[in-house]
């Protein structure tokens, strides 16, 4: 009887430390542009949020869709646009960020197919503390910027 007792409480604790990952980082709007045929780069934007009491670092990034994903961040420098990849993104805890365009955002290198619009794939972003984090990532239409409030009179 006490065997039997035992099977749950450590299918249980295997439980607990699967989702360990999922209780600290959450990630949400998750997505991608379409790309057109032959072109093998694209391109995710999300939001990424440290829910957790301590700082965690981003390590890495994987999808099946690409053959290499990396951590970019848009940057002028002497009028000249630069994508640098970053590499040990730390997350503040009980803090977010956007990856956007024209700011930070996941380069995908080496398509093995074009991005189609409606299209979903999974991406996998591994923390220092938090491990691994797999997200569905939704390709999505080409968004027109939100006019700017700059200059109208209230």
């Amino acid at each position: 009887m006490k065997r039997l007792l035992l099977i749950p409480a450590i299918l249980l604790s295997l439980a607990s430390a699967a989702w360990a990952g999922s209780e600290t980082i959450h990630i949400v709007d998750a997505n991608a542009r379409p790309t057109p045929p032959g072109v093998t780069a694209g391109v995710v934007y999300l939001v990424l949020m440290n829910h957790g009491a301590e700082d965690d670092t981003l390590t890495g990034i994987s999808t099946p869709v690409a053959a290499m994903a990396e951590l970019h961040r848009s940057v002028t420098e002497n009028g000249i646009a630069k994508m640098p990849p970053v590499t040990g993104f730390v997350i503040k805890s009980n803090d977010g960020v956007t990856f956007k365009p024209g700011g930070l955002h996941i380069m995908l290198m080496g398509l093995k197919q074009p991005l189609k619009l409606g299209q979903t794939f999974p991406v996998t972003l591994t923390f220092a503390k938090a491990g691994p984090v797999e997200i569905t990532v939704t390709v999505q239409p080409l968004k027109p910027p939100k006019p700017s409030m700059e200059g109208m009179k209230m």
